[in-house]
């Protein structure tokens, strides 16, 4: 359930959500994950519930700030891709494959600021599901 150790790759839109979608298995296999780790209460007495809700919420906070940090990362290298093809089109307007190359990292710039949108609803999502099964083991600090 470990994100990749490598770093995201931001010039390639398909390989970057492909990393972000290994690094979001553990907010997939959520459900799984409380259901053969939490137990019911007829088997309460066998595993340390609080424990187990304490390393879910670590492993959780850690993979959503390693998600939200490489998205902001290729955010950034992408805008500053974006900045330096616009003050090139701007010394040379006529160039065609410039504007092409430009619209081209727009619409990527586009889609990986979506995704801090899909991350807030992958974690959410996460958060509630840990609340449900975890509030009468574990109560974290604040959450986020």
């Amino acid at each position: 359930m470990a994100a990749p150790n490598e770093s995201v790759n931001c010039e390639d839109f398909a390989e970057f959500q492909d990393i972000l979608r290994l690094m979001r298995t553990i907010d997939d296999r959520i459900v799984h994950e409380l259901n053969t780790t939490v137990p019911t209460a007829s088997f309460a007495g066998k595993i340390d519930a609080s424990q187990t809700c304490k390393q879910l919420y670590e492993s959780l906070k850690e993979a959503h700030a390693r998600r939200e940090t490489a998205i902001k990362h290729c955010i950034a290298q992408t805008s500053a891709v974006v900045n330096k093809l616009r003050e090139e089109r701007e010394k040379d307007f006529g160039d065609s494959a410039l504007r092409k190359q430009l619209r081209k990292e727009q619409t990527k710039l586009k889609l990986m600021q979506s995704e801090l949108n899909v991350e807030e609803v992958v974690n959410d999502r996460s958060w509630k599901v840990f609340s449900e099964r975890c509030r009468i083991h574990f109560k974290p600090p604040k959450l986020q």
